[in-house]
């Protein structure tokens, strides 16, 4: 199985539909959107997969609390998921629900395969288990020998009889691996977590089917026991690609992924089981699984218990989808634990958004309105100042590119906001209202050209993370869609904008927010990411 390297299939997790999307689910998908498009524009080939995973026993206990039935359940949350990545014009090639026929067949095929193999084979089994987790856990690994270690609930004494799967014959291959491919695990103290935590202690092997539970993807040959959430979850990477499907050309174009998106909570499922699943079936590791950090909330942790969870949807309402796709691309570090703060958002709101980007475009066409009738007239010899504008405007798409590349999406703003600044200084420094009070109108139409060809290479550069926004850019600039210059190669050269486009000076970008942020409002905020 070789992959071509114009290839790029990335993934977030399948959110488990036990309740509502919250900012964490989003944040999640935000980032793999943004490396979605990212890679779309420089010219690869991309599979973006997000969806649910809908099975399990806290799905059936939220159904039972409702009165209704487990499909009914998922069902409601899927179109709830499902509308905000609409609103957060979320580009994602398909979605996958583990409820699904053909997620369904690929999983039981897995199982029986491993089965046959001898990987699979049936026990009784008695320990400890974390519902909310849906994890099983030893009395070493427990907090205070009664506590799941992710969530820190406490676990229940599960007895009953299982398949499991014999994850202790893979465990050194698993450990040589990481040690030989230092990218796998991202960032490097997930790496050592799993490695001090779980594999040199000695892995143990791994129950993969439930009898107690009914409410799954039935074990193939044992209709009484269900396959275990965690392994018919993670299938989901390869179960849409086609997987033991006649017709499996996703499956050869675009496996292995590039990288598996999650949160740190989860990472040692995705570090662990997963791999040792896909050495069992005798496939490929994906190239980077990376565990990113939680969202906090003034610096705690969020949790339904404590009121502060973060509905995206109220943050849309109030300040609009892409001021939270920049905050949470610009504001967090991937990798990291990050704090949010109502205040803090509207700062960056007012400050990044409002006044340095907004401002720049709103004053841009202003002028070329007031000055020239909203016609863009062509650049005459450029001097210091300008060269100097155009020089970082060229640099800057090879910044963004490497820093996409690191997975370091704050760092690829970071490099456009510094275009976005010497935009702004550049209009402080020629002052165009100073050349047309002066007469001097050649240097004012060569200013705005320099400022509209900039902005344009903004435009391009935001597509990934701010979709709505570079749109409107191009679109108060008057660039039309059939003059190709919203592409990554239209950004090797500087000076493509065409003499003659009139302008059309439209709403603020981001008007100026002056009002109570909405987390203080509704007081609901807040949660992993």
């Amino acid at each position: 199985m070789t992959k071509s390297s114009d290839n790029y299939y990335i993934t977030t997790p399948i959110y488990y539909a036990s309740g509502k999307p919250h900012i964490g689910h989003a944040y999640t998908t935000i980032v793999a959107d943004a490396l979605a498009r990212f890679y779309r524009l420089v010219g690869k080939r991309v599979h973006f997969l997000t969806g649910t995973d809908e099975h399990g026993q806290k799905v059936v206990e939220k159904a039972t609390e409702q009165g209704i039935t487990p499909q009914e359940f998922v069902d409601a949350l899927d179109l709830d998921f499902r509308a905000l990545w609409q609103r957060l014009q979320i580009s994602n090639d398909d979605y996958v629900r583990t409820t699904q026929a053909r997620h369904r067949v690929v999983v039981q095929r897995i199982f029986d395969k491993l089965y046959q193999q001898g990987d699979i084979y049936k026990r009784s089994y008695e320990g400890h288990y974390c519902v909310p987790c849906e994890a099983f856990w030893t009395e070493r690994q427990l907090t205070d020998g009664k506590l799941c270690p992710d969530c820190g609930r406490e676990v229940t004494w599960l007895s009953e009889e299982s398949y499991y799967f014999r994850a202790s014959n893979y465990a050194q291959r698993l450990i040589e691996y990481i040690d030989a491919h230092p990218d796998f695990i991202r960032p490097v103290t997930r790496a050592n977590e799993m490695m001090s935590n779980f594999l040199r202690p000695g892995l143990q092997d791994i129950c993969v089917a439930r009898s107690s539970l009914k409410w799954g993807v039935q074990v193939p040959f044992d209709p009484e026991q269900v396959v275990y959430v965690w392994i018919d979850a993670l299938s989901n990477y390869i179960s849409v690609l086609g997987y033991t499907e006649e017709d499996d050309s996703l499956m050869q174009n675009f496996w292995p992924a590039d990288l598996h998106l999650v949160g740190k909570e989860i990472t040692r499922f995705h570090c662990i089981i997963w791999p040792i699943i896909l050495m069992a079936l005798d496939l490929p590791l994906p190239d980077t699984v990376f565990g990113h950090g939680w969202l906090l909330f003034d610096d705690d942790k969020m949790s339904k218990s404590k009121g502060n969870i973060i509905d995206p949807n109220e943050v849309i309402d109030e300040f609009g989808s892409d001021a939270l796709r920049y905050y949470l691309l610009a504001k967090v570090q991937l990798g990291n634990d990050a704090n949010y703060t109502d205040d803090l958002f509207t700062l960056v709101f007012n400050v990044d958004l409002a006044n340095d980007l907004g401002n720049l475009l709103s004053r841009t066409v202003a002028m070329i309105e007031r000055y020239f009738q909203g016609e863009v007239h062509a650049a005459t010899a450029a001097d210091e100042a300008d060269q100097e504008l155009q020089n970082l405007a060229l640099a800057t798409p090879a910044a963004v590119r490497a820093a996409m590349d690191a997975l370091e999406p704050n760092t690829a703003l970071a490099a456009i906001w510094k275009l976005v600044g010497a935009c702004n200084k550049y209009i402080d420094n020629q002052a165009p209202w100073a050349l047309q009070r002066e007469g001097k109108i050649e240097r004012l139409q060569t200013v705005l050209y320099q400022l509209s060809e900039a902005l344009r290479f903004i435009g391009v550069l935001l597509q990934p993370f701010l979709p709505t926004t570079a749109e409107s850019i191009f679109t108060q600039l008057g660039i039309p869609d059939h003059i190709k210059i919203h592409t990554w190669d239209s950004l090797a050269e500087f000076g493509l904008f065409p003499p003659g486009t009139v302008v059309h000076k439209g709403d603020p970008l981001f008007p100026r927010h002056l009002d109570t942020p909405p987390a203080e409002k509704g007081n609901t905020k807040g949660q992993k990411v």
